[in-house]
């Protein structure tokens, strides 16, 4: 049986009850979920292994190739012994396109403070971009999807899609594949280099230095993305596994339609493209990887960081002390395990912000995932192909199992972070396990929403 540690609520039992049968019947290797309610965090768990035997998923682990890359092993990465290194209480992950909603606080904050207008077209700041088609799409089509710009003719090589510079250049040089505005398509990795360069342009700092300095610092967040090397010891490497057969007592399987299926198969379709915008995928393993600013998909946090920073967009959270899932923060010593004090904040987003955050921008097929979506400005809204909480829900799944997001009508942030990855895209059965629960456990506290 697994060794889960961290502590629980009273009344929030039921997620660490769905948090152990991850690992008994959900097949999970290494993970940790957090839940804050209120500014106050409520569930606090981790469990599982960092790394695993090279069985799991062969030398190399390309079981696990992904949206943002593929999951090469480093020395050691095999942990020790058959059942791997233990996982800790700040022990860090590869969220994936779990970043995509965390680099999505940042154009939001700029529009609040002033700085960036959301309906101005993206050329405004970023003159370049306007080449080829491109010189009336607005930054708010590129935050929902609709921008036309999830593929590249020309895909980049490993090292060029991690430089900075040729990810906003292959941008510039790109024509739509579809007129923008009138419809949405998932990008999955162009995201990266088009809200990057539009940071960098409105700010003249990063996105990853402007995150840093305005907000994980600040609330001393174990959540970079441009990784230091100080915290690359407390990183868990992925690796591919396998979901566990159903059993039959679950209902039928369900079964990605043919159409969908199809289109992972033929190189020419939008689907494989916009996952295959870098060839071949990068080593999400590699620490170059991890100090790349990658906001589609190189984000590295805690399960604690994670819940705490959407906290944070929805209400003003409490002081967390040593050890109670405080972070080291970009200031601090980060190999240092997560263990200094987290400070008392106000919510990062006013009322109107929030509102906008979460309101509407796409709905229905997805040209790229083909299934129905639902996009805000950055975020993903719940919908029945990505549940979260309920309808007022905002946040972003990572491919393979990551899922963070906030709950305003119930003042609930949720993370959940895991280094096995399996074959799911925008809704895995772990963390919608544990997803079921903390609705249960809201519903019996007397929650709404």
């Amino acid at each position: 049986m697994v060794d889960v540690q961290g502590t629980v609520a009273d009344g929030f039992e039921p997620v660490r009850d769905a948090f152990v049968r991850n690992f008994a019947e959900r097949g999970d290797l290494g993970a940790a979920v957090t839940v804050h309610r209120h500014g106050r965090k409520v569930v606090d768990l981790w469990g599982g292994t960092r790394s695993a035997p090279r069985a799991r998923g062969g030398p190399g682990g390309r079981a696990a190739a992904g949206a943002a890359g593929r999951v090469e092993g480093r020395p050691g990465d095999a942990g020790d012994g058959p059942a791997g290194a233990p996982w800790e209480a700040g022990t860090a992950v590869v969220v994936r396109s779990a970043t995509k909603g965390v680099a999505a606080a940042v154009p939001h904050l700029l529009h609040q403070r002033g700085t960036l207008d959301l309906d101005a077209p993206v050329g405004t700041y970023w003159p370049e971009f306007k080449a080829q088609g491109k010189e009336r799409v607005l930054v708010r089509q590129l935050l929902s999807h609709r921008a036309g710009l999830p593929v590249l003719d020309r895909p980049l090589t490993p090292a060029e899609a991690l430089d900075g510079a040729s990810g906003p250049a292959a941008m510039t040089a790109q024509a739509p594949a579809w007129e923008p505005g009138t419809t949405h398509g998932y990008h999955a990795q162009t995201y990266s280099w088009l809200l990057g360069e539009l940071v960098l342009r409105v700010t003249g700092r990063t996105l990853g230095r402007w995150l840093a300095e305005e907000v994980t610092g600040p609330l001393g967040l174990d959540l970079w993305l441009g990784t230091p090397p100080a915290a690359e010891p407390r990183i868990a490497p992925l690796t591919g596994i396998a979901a566990p057969p159903r059993p039959a007592a679950a209902g039928l399987r369900v079964r990605a339609k043919q159409h969908v299926a199809d289109a992972w198969r033929d190189p020419g379709s939008l689907t494989r493209r916009a996952f295959g915008a870098v060839e071949p995928l990068p080593d999400e393993n590699d620490p170059a990887y991890h100090a790349a600013e990658l906001a589609a998909s190189g984000g590295v946090a805690t399960a604690r960081a994670l819940s705490r920073f959407y906290a944070a967009l929805i209400g003003d959270l409490e002081e967390e002390p040593p050890g109670a899932g405080a972070g080291v923060g970009a200031g601090a010593d980060a190999a240092a395990g997560g263990v200094g004090a987290a400070p008392a904040a106000r919510c990062l987003f006013t009322p109107a912000t929030l509102a906008q955050a979460r309101a509407q921008e796409s709905h229905g097929p997805d040209r790229v995932l083909l299934v129905g979506t639902r996009f805000g400005l950055g975020y993903m809204l719940h919908d029945a192909s990505s549940p979260m909480l309920g309808p007022g829900s905002f946040g972003h799944p990572g491919r393979g199992g990551s899922l963070a997001f906030a709950d305003p009508d119930t003042g609930t942030a949720f993370a959940y972070v895991t280094n096995g990855m399996q074959q799911s895209v925008t809704s895995d059965p772990r963390p919608q396990a544990l997803v079921r629960a903390l609705r249960t456990a809201l519903r019996d506290l007397g929650a709404t929403g």
